[in-house]
């Protein structure tokens, strides 16, 4: 049985209303609630990972550059945003945010414009099979026919799984052609975390594009072709967009007629790219200490960069003390009678970051 994904509690309204009461009862040790009202609308961020099955090394430059246009088509597609990625060899790591579903989900949207969405992956044919399928439902006056076939659609935007599911699937199906193989490519669904804006998607994003530094295939993520830092350096717009968005998440969501104003204040690329820069490189020429080297003395966030964090990937939810108390509260029913708060403390590094999980094998 694949295990249950966790995802952001404050997509399901239901789930903040029954929360609410909830927190009125005490369970949330005095957390305000209008504070768990200031999750409702958010985006959601996840660190996704997937390997290949076997941990075969078999992603070479071409089977790369395949993937990368796959998924910036379903990213287009699925209406999510790609903050950051990096693609090696035998394994993808994707910062995603998925917006709070619009209210009707997609009903407010004409069948032209639903049609002109749908080009973006499907071919003059099939594009012309759903427009008469359409048309003959409104000439017949079956609205619920036209609605369900709609609806079909609408289904795959604004999910994360209705994402990373059709991008594998198309890849894997390009990847078998391209080898004369069958069968499945990756060896699981995937994994992900959910992820706070600000510094934890910063640090996940880090952590992300310095994936082929820690693999000693390059000694700057500028150099990797097929990682978020080194795309955008090449001048690839998208990328530059999303590691502004990472770096000033809060001016980039709002939605607010403070919004354009906000944006102003958002720095050049060029400005931005020092900052991040900056942040993948923070404290590494000081050589670790000796009780950091034995294990009694925590990693400085930098240096935990250049290593393996299991609590990146398996913490469940990752971000601060105060974001994870609401998740708690939003989350009460699902933990057991004896577990009083939610933050856990990341051990083996200096960090104000926590996670749901408290990992006691082999951490970093």
């Amino acid at each position: 049985m694949p295990k249950a994904r966790y995802l952001a509690p404050w997509h399901q309204v239901d789930l903040i209303d029954a929360a609410k009461a909830i927190a009125a009862d005490g369970e949330g040790k005095g957390l305000p609630l209008e504070d768990l009202e200031e999750l409702r609308g958010k985006p959601a961020i996840y660190h996704c990972l997937s390997r290949v099955v076997d941990r075969r090394f078999v992603l070479g430059d071409a089977e790369r550059e395949q993937f990368v246009s796959y998924m910036r088509l379903y990213e287009r597609f699925c209406q999510v945003r790609i903050l950051n990625f990096c693609v090696m060899s035998n394994h993808f790591h994707l910062l995603v945010e998925v917006p709070f579903p619009p209210e009707g989900r997609g009903a407010d949207w004409s069948d032209k414009k639903l049609l002109r969405h749908l080009s973006i992956l499907y071919a003059k044919r099939k594009l012309a099979a759903i427009r008469w399928q359409l048309e003959l439902f409104r000439k017949q006056g079956n609205a619920a026919g036209a609605e369900k076939l709609r609806e079909s659609y609408f289904r795959r935007m604004w999910d994360l799984s209705q994402f990373m599911k059709p991008l594998k699937q198309r890849f894997t199906r390009w990847f078998n052609k391209q080898h004369g193989r069958t069968g499945t490519l990756w060896e699981d669904r995937f994994d992900s975390i959910l992820v706070e804006d600000g510094h934890a998607a910063r640090t996940i994003a880090a952590y992300i594009d310095l994936n082929p530094v820690r693999a000693k295939i390059v000694s700057t993520p500028e150099d990797y072709r097929w990682c978020s830092f080194g795309e955008a350096v090449a001048g690839k717009q998208r990328a530059r967009e999303g590691l502004q968005r990472v770096m000033y998440e809060k001016e980039c969501t709002l939605t607010s007629e403070g919004r354009a104003a906000a944006l102003l204040k958002v720095p050049s690329w060029r400005s931005v790219a020092q900052s991040y820069r900056h942040l993948m490189s923070l404290d590494l020429k000081r050589r670790p200490s000796k009780a950091e080297v034995n294990g009694l003395k925590p990693l400085s966030e930098a240096k935990a960069l250049r290593c393996k964090v299991r609590f990146f990937i398996d913490g469940v939810a990752l971000g601060s003390q105060s974001f994870l108390g609401k998740l708690f509260v939003l989350n009460r029913g699902h933990f057991g009678p004896k577990r009083r708060t939610g933050p856990r403390k990341i051990r083996g590094i200096d960090t104000p970051l926590c996670t749901f999980r408290d990992l006691r094998r082999e951490p970093l």
